[in-house]
């Protein structure tokens, strides 16, 4: 069945609007707008929400965090998404293109770009070690339930190890020894999990320095390039075959997190995971790093500054009601968060409960929380192995969600970038050239020292120059082209100007939450660590480096443009450079109304747009000439009015005659 034999499902906001089919046929629309909401939500909604978000909330104050985090969800993460989508869905082009609003800030798109590069290595490499999990889930007994492998140390005690023997002393009689058995795993400081054994010398054979690469995982390196090649798949058409998969890749981890729900709460000791998840201790809320906290992960979360929402939404259709959206995502994300929470925290609380200690002794974040202390507890369910693949399997679709964008971010900006009809049609070999370089960056994670190298990337590849992004982006838009410039094109675009609350947080609270986090994150910052392993000055300037290299994209960028536009001084050719191309606005002819309309110009394509300031200058001038054109007409008429009845001295007295 075509497109055009699908007449009943409309994308966009406009009633009316033309059923299924492109308006922008040269570059592609989204099927629908669902495929649009379901693929920002796999985008927004990631690896984050599970592992890190519920760690964050009781680590800060329980339900006590909730307060700051959505208030800087209102103040800061839902008007910077809404920013983000009118941006890319008003030019309809990538995070390069929409760069012609002011071409010296193009340099802020480049820095998304690498952005985007980092993050879409390291976070494929996390997708293949989950990938991985899932594989070796596939047994009677998970590998990582006892200390009796050839992997395991003296220091290994696992829970079902104490528990075994606990039943065997128990049945015995002998109630003092077995309540000894529940105790060697409570009070032993030195003991290390079977979970985090497998983890560490058998998954990672992790080496002792990060400069000591050893050899390559060949599973893990098989698992990376099985990794690249699904997302490859899915995105082989654009955002045709990716908007098809994300009903199932968007979808199904929320299926997945409630089955874990379900069982979680209804574990002995579940309910203690989850007050410890959520009792609010109100005395943290007047506490600084609180709010630091809540601002960065909110502003993370979703994705601000890495280029994908840009993208997404510039396949949009022109007139689709992004603010609405904007609130829906980023709600839906927020939701998430603390849904993940509940089902990350029952379990939790149950294994402390078995363990018979503190929850926040079981609790952690990150890869920690994902391939150590989860799978840990997951062994002890009835029916092991299917809570396992079932989690990693939720893990797996909630990456894919995200590298689907990473992707599609870094293809469609040169797509755009390059703009011929050859490039256009030929795009899935440049999806597939992105994917390849990509495996061939993420190798050396796969090696012995690849845990070092990917924490590294993920504290500074994406920690504040996505801040500087995203604060240089809200300065260029709203101060540079102009905060009512920019409010008439949404306007144009919706149908209504932005509300008043969004306009102000644009110009003001945005960029100063912004400020904070910023300063926030360089107050605390502190020396990279995993577990014992202190980085060396050496790795910390390599990721210092990673950090700035998409920073200094914008001044170098900025300085270029400086030096090719004209101008015979410094300033006018800063003022050239800061002013709006002539091919800004609307992709569409159709759409290019108002002050984007069509004007003769000396132009190849036969268009100039003019800045909102000069349009309204020459209009006044227009009115003018013609108020002046005017007049000298009606001078014309008098003179020769009077120039015909003094046309000569004969006839000067005489009377004019009557008409018959």
């Amino acid at each position: 069945m075509t497109e055009k034999q699908l007449p009943g499902i409309v994308n966009g906001a406009v009633p009316g609007e033309p059923a299924k089919q492109d308006e922008n046929s040269r570059r592609g629309n989204w099927g629908n707008q669902i495929e649009f909401i379901l693929t920002s939500v796999g985008y927004a909604v990631g690896l984050g929400n599970v592992w890190r978000f519920p760690y964050l909330c009781y680590r800060n104050g329980g339900g006590a965090f909730m307060l700051p985090y959505f208030i800087m969800l209102v103040f800061c993460g839902i008007p910077l998404f809404f920013l983000e989508l009118s941006f890319g869905q008003f030019a309809s082009q990538g995070c390069l293109g929409v760069w012609k609003i002011s071409p010296m800030f193009k340099g802020v798109g480049y820095g998304m770009m690498v952005v985007s590069t980092y993050i879409g290595i390291y976070y494929n490499v996390v997708i293949c070690i989950a990938f991985y999990y899932f594989f070796m889930s596939m047994t009677d007994v998970l590998p990582w339930t006892y200390c009796n492998n050839p992997w395991n140390t003296p220091a290994c005690v696992g829970v079902m190890d104490a528990a075994n023997r606990t039943f065997a002393n128990a049945t015995s009689g002998l109630a003092a020894v077995a309540v000894e058995g529940v105790t060697a795993v409570v009070n032993r400081t030195k003991r290390t999990s079977p979970s985090e054994e497998y983890w560490k010398h058998y998954v990672l054979n992790i080496s002792d320095d990060i400069g000591n690469f050893g050899e390559v995982r060949l599973p893990i390196l098989g698992c990376l390039a099985l990794s690249w090649v699904v997302v490859f798949l899915c995105l082989i058409k654009g955002v045709k075959s990716s908007g098809k998969v994300v009903y199932f890749t968007a979808t199904f981890p929320y299926l997945v997190l409630t089955i874990l729900f379900i069982r979680g709460v209804t574990l002995d000791g579940a309910i203690n995971g989850i007050k410890y998840y959520l009792t609010p201790q109100w005395e943290k809320v007047l506490d600084a790093k609180v709010w630091g906290d809540a601002a960065s992960q909110i502003f993370y979360s979703l994705g601000c500054a890495w280029g994908g929402l840009i993208t997404m939404a510039s396949y949009n259709k022109f007139h689709n009601n992004c603010f609405r959206d904007s609130i829906i995502i980023s709600i839906t994300n927020c939701a998430t968060s603390v849904y993940a929470g509940f089902v990350i925290f029952s379990i939790l609380g149950f294994m402390a409960h078995t363990l018979n200690v503190p929850v926040s002794e079981v609790a952690d974040h990150g890869p920690g929380l994902a391939f150590v202390a989860y799978p840990e507890a997951l062994t002890l369910l009835p029916v092991s192995p299917l809570w396992s693949m079932l989690f990693f399997f939720m893990l797996i679709l909630l990456g894919l969600g995200t590298q689907f964008c990473l992707l599609e971010t870094l293809t469609t900006a040169i797509v755009d970038e390059i703009g011929t009809d050859w490039i256009i049609k030929n795009k899935p070999i440049v999806t597939l050239g992105v994917a390849i370089i990509g495996f061939c960056l993420g190798v050396p994670l796969t090696t012995q020292a690849g845990i070092y190298w990917l924490l590294l990337m993920d504290n500074f590849a994406a920690s504040f120059s996505l801040v500087l992004i995203s604060c240089i982006m809200c300065i260029c838009v709203m101060y540079i082209y102009g905060h009512r410039n920019y409010f008439k094109d949404v306007e144009m675009m919706l149908g209504f100007p932005p509300p008043l609350f969004f306009r102000i947080c644009w110009r003001f609270i945005s960029p100063l939450i912004i400020s904070f986090i910023l300063i926030f994150t360089v107050i605390q910052y502190k020396p990279i660590t995993y577990n014992d392993y202190v980085y060396p000055g050496w790795s910390l300037g390599i990721g210092f480096c990673m950090a700035m290299s998409s920073v200094i994209c914008i001044p170098i960028y900025a300085l270029y443009r400086i030096s090719r536009s004209p101008g015979a001084t410094f300033r006018e050719r800063l003022r050239n450079a800061c002013k709006a191309d002539p091919k800004w606005g609307p992709a569409l002819r159709e759409h290019r109304v108002g002050r984007y309309a069509p004007m003769v110009s000396g132009a190849e394509d036969g268009l100039e747009v003019l800045p909102l300031k000069e349009k309204e200058e020459t209009k006044e001038k227009e009115e003018l000439k013609e108020e002046e054109e005017a007049r000298e007409r009606k001078e014309d008429v008098c003179l020769t009015i009077q120039q015909g009845s003094n046309g000569s001295t004969a006839t000067q007295n005489t009377p004019t005659p009557a008409v018959a």
